[in-house]
């Protein structure tokens, strides 16, 4: 394949232009229009969506959910420079993204929240206070109406968390919001919501490896309420979340005993407190701006890419639970 051809072994930028090749989850784009934007993340890295541009670009980011729905092609037919990268991006959980086999032999490197990517761009990361500061949690119960909340759109009732969620519901009152609940939230509307909430059901649309998303970093840390999750598993929480800031739904027997004890912690304001001691030396930091995610990722990380790496089978490495086979 031409790919085989590249050569990375010199490969150096003193300035470096990343190729947005269309928005994510944008409306298709007419090729032989011209987007103008630009965003410039460092002094010597700018990331841009001017396809005039490809010639020069080091690297080119294709969002996989475009190319599975045929929204947007591959420039297989462009002259392809030979230090040129190509980036795939997905930030969905291995389960929806399509039959990547097609792809074998076309991408350099990958862009997933997974840790193991070449590019790693969370969701959200927990970062480090400069100085402990003092406890922050004396009035965490105030103004808590509601024992647990969940917004959900989505709802199909073969999902694990549906089936969570309908045993747990059956035990203890949980407020439903969302479209499926016909109880639609504005962005505007949804933390303060949630804030009334003693625990939020912070359930993932699939158990997929290091798949936790804005469910955990935006709405259940961003509003105040302790987050119950279920999606990866608890050591791929652990690695990221501020330590005792969650409840996974896998740590309990049954959903039963899941149940008493969010009943218990919630009455019991020294232990339902200790969920968020870790605002003391850690915050919790929610990716909000998809460009500044991507462009701010790669910039920091583009010294460190390896240089001549090709995705033989791009398809194993999605569905790896480790490193896939390159």
């Amino acid at each position: 394949m031409w790919l085989n051809d590249f050569n990375f072994d010199s490969y150096h930028r003193t300035q470096v232009t990343i190729l947005m090749w269309y928005e994510p989850y944008g409306q298709p784009n007419n090729p032989s229009e011209d987007t103008s934007w630009v965003r410039n993340c460092t002094p010597r890295c700018k990331m841009v969506q001017q396809r005039s541009l490809f010639p020069t670009a080091d690297l080119v980011v294709f969002h996989n959910f475009e190319l599975i729905m045929r929204r947007q092609k591959l420039p297989v037919d462009l002259p392809r420079p030979p230090t040129q990268r190509w980036v795939w991006m997905s930030m969905e959980s291995h389960v929806h993204n399509g039959d990547l086999r097609r792809f074998a032999g076309i991408f350099n490197m990958t862009m997933s929240y997974r840790r193991d990517a070449d590019i790693t761009t969370p969701y959200g990361e927990r970062l480090a206070k400069e100085a402990e500061g003092d406890d922050p949690v004396e009035d965490v119960a105030r103004n808590k109406s509601f024992l647990a909340c969940w917004v959900v759109s989505n709802y199909k009732s073969y999902h694990r968390r549906s089936q969570v969620y309908k045993e747990l519901s059956a035990i203890i009152p949980v407020k439903v919001y969302g479209r499926w609940a016909r109880k639609p939230l504005s962005s505007k509307a949804l933390l303060p919501t949630i804030s009334r909430c003693y625990f939020y059901l912070a359930f993932e649309n699939s158990e997929s490896k290091e798949y936790i998303t804005e469910k955990l970093w935006k709405n259940a840390y961003q509003s105040g309420a302790v987050p119950v999750v279920l999606g990866a598993p608890v050591k791929d929480y652990e690695a990221v979340a501020p330590p005792h800031s969650f409840i996974h739904v896998e740590e309990f027997a049954s959903v039963k005993e899941l149940a008493e004890y969010l009943q218990q912690v919630a009455g019991d304001h020294k232990r339902y407190s200790e969920y968020f001691h870790w605002k003391r030396k850690w915050k919790a930091k929610a990716q909000k701006d998809w460009r500044e995610n991507v462009c701010n990722n790669i910039c920091s990380q583009f010294d460190h890419l390896p240089p001549n790496k090709v995705y033989t089978d791009l398809a194993a490495w999605v569905q790896a639970t480790g490193n896939g086979t390159i």
